[in-house]
């Protein structure tokens, strides 16, 4: 059986091993909330996947909890239709 004849060094051994780490995942934003989530999985925010609604999210809450989630839900959908609203010539000119 094979026996080292030296010691290696802590500093040796520390150099080898500075390959082996752990890396942070790369996230993606959900296209209906815009959370970060792992990429080909489901938002466990709001439950869609690839634009279907795959998990209702709202059943598991309760009634305060999903009123609040609902209105969150809301508030975002109305921003998104807000910035895909098209500007007018009117509009440019006051800009």
């Amino acid at each position: 059986m094979a026996v080292p004849k030296q010691r290696h060094t802590k500093s040796r051994r520390n150099k080898r091993r500075g390959h082996i780490f752990i890396k942070e995942p790369t996230l993606t934003k959900c296209p209906k909330c815009g959370k970060p989530v792992l990429p080909h999985t489901v938002c466990l925010h709001c439950g869609y996947y690839k634009g279907n609604e795959v998990i209702d999210v709202l059943k598991k809450l309760t009634k305060k909890e999903r009123k609040k989630k609902e209105k969150e839900l809301e508030a975002k959908e109305k921003q998104g239709e807000k910035k895909e609203k098209a500007l007018t010539m009117e509009e440019m000119s006051k800009r």
